[in-house]
């Protein structure tokens, strides 16, 4: 059999197996009526990660095509659709009956004929995503974080599981994990070049975020899934949304999560303190404890002016100190030389590449397990409590119990609604409650 034959049957065979029906039932897929190894993907989040991680699928060695898209916003899907066409004009085929929008329009897109889905969308929304994904036996690249809260998390652990059994595809947005200069220098410490790790610090301090303010006659549902960034239950805070990249180094080094986490935190800047247009905080720190007692330290921060900007991570061991992005010092002092591709393409190369060759792996479960580090950390700042990992996961609030319901007409969740002044609730450290 030849290599092109082998990779089409294993593209249909698994997705005839996810699915839960024969293969024959499969061949009538246009993707390989041809037998040309066509890999047909759906967009679901046309927001500038989601158009980016198209576009680096787009530029793989993979014979690609963009077949649907999906975004809460119709003009934001078609303005996706019309984007990548002018670069990618033979690789984009998405007709306008093709684009879908609304909060429950992903699933009129994960239905179109297709073998992968990349989820971009704001995490709050991607648990079910992922879930409905693998029930319909499709490959998936989903973004970091993949939750906001225990239960979100809990969902989409489930649904990894399913995948496993399903023999499908997951890549997560931890692009760290594809970059040589980390990967090279995570093995050499996992592997004792500076003895036992000890402790970590890791820190995202960096400027402000985006804010679009309103739309002309725009509901509070879809303001708030505009501004999404903004708000808890669909962003989980800026230590879930970008701090997890340092996080998640910490805890892949150490090749274990923490057990529990303490944390203080607040927002006296970010808008300025005005309380009618944001609810997450502006800095954290987070002291998180592994199951050996060793700590990582947490710095998380959106601050402008003249504050200290730093996005890194620091590995300290019995015999040394590590950047694990670069170098290590110690006993035997080691600098990496060699090339090291951006993640964001890097990961999608190794994607496709593997999805070609039949080489399937699944990094559902710890682009969970990071996100909840993150959510461990958010709900410690906000309380001001010691949270152990397994209470919180088990028992921590659900943000949005309706979530699968929403549409853009539909009321925001209590946690965000405003009051009669317009002010969003904000966490109260000291009071608020993680559980309830």
């Amino acid at each position: 059999m030849s290599e092109s034959s082998t990779r089409r049957t294993f593209i249909k065979q698994s997705s005839a197996a996810a699915a839960g029906v024969t293969l024959a039932s499969t061949l009538s897929s246009a993707a390989y009526a041809k037998g040309d190894d066509l890999i047909r993907f759906v967009l679901v989040g046309c927001g500038g990660r989601g158009t980016g991680a198209a576009a680096q699928i787009m530029n793989t060695k993979g014979n690609v095509k963009l077949v649907a898209v999906h975004d809460a916003f119709g003009d934001k899907a078609a303005n996706a659709v019309n984007n990548l066409s002018r670069k990618y004009k033979d690789k984009v085929d998405v007709p306008a009956e093709r684009q879908f929008s609304d909060l429950d329009g992903y699933k009129k897109a994960i239905d179109v004929d297709c073998d992968l889905v990349v989820i971009a969308t704001p995490p709050g929304f991607k648990p079910q995503q992922f879930e409905y994904a693998v029930g319909k036996g499709r490959h998936i690249f989903c973004e970091k974080p993949v939750a906001t809260d225990a239960p979100g998390v809990r969902r989409f652990l489930a649904a990894v599981e399913e995948s496993k059994k399903k023999n499908l595809m997951v890549g997560i947005g931890l692009q760290r994990h594809h970059e040589p200069r980390y990967m090279e220098t995570v093995k050499r410490l996992q592997d004792g070049a500076i003895g036992d790790i000890i402790a970590a610090r890791v820190y995202w301090n960096g400027g402000g975020i985006w804010y679009r303010g309103g739309r002309k006659d725009q509901g509070e549902m879809a303001f708030q899934c505009d501004n999404w960034y903004h708000f808890n239950w669909v962003c989980g805070d800026q230590i879930c949304e970008q701090h997890i990249h340092n996080l998640d180094v910490g805890c892949w080094v150490k090749g274990a999560y923490p057990v529990e986490c303490n944390g203080m935190g607040g927002g006296e800047r970010r808008m300025d303190g005005d309380r009618t247009k944001s609810q997450i905080f502006d800095h954290t720190f987070c002291e998180y404890t592994f199951p050996d007692g060793t700590k990582m330290w947490s710095q998380g921060r959106h601050l402008g002016g003249k504050a200290w900007k730093n996005v890194s991570e620091f590995i300290h061991g019995s015999k040394g100190t590590s950047d694990p992005s670069r170098w290590i010092k110690g006993a035997t002092n080691w600098e990496f030389k060699g090339d090291s591709p951006g993640g964001h393409q890097q990961e999608q190369h190794d994607l496709i590449e593997a999805l070609m060759a039949g080489k399937i792996y699944n990094e559902g479960e710890y682009g969970a397990k990071s996100t909840f580090t993150a959510i461990l950390g958010r709900e410690a700042c906000y309380s001001s409590r010691v949270l152990k990992w397994d209470d919180l996961l088990a028992k921590g609030k659900n943000l949005c119990p309706n979530v699968d319901s929403l549409t853009l007409e539909s009321q925001v969740p209590e946690n965000a609604r405003p009051d009669k002044d317009g002010k969003y609730p904000y966490p109260v450290t000291g009071e608020y409650d993680p559980f309830a």
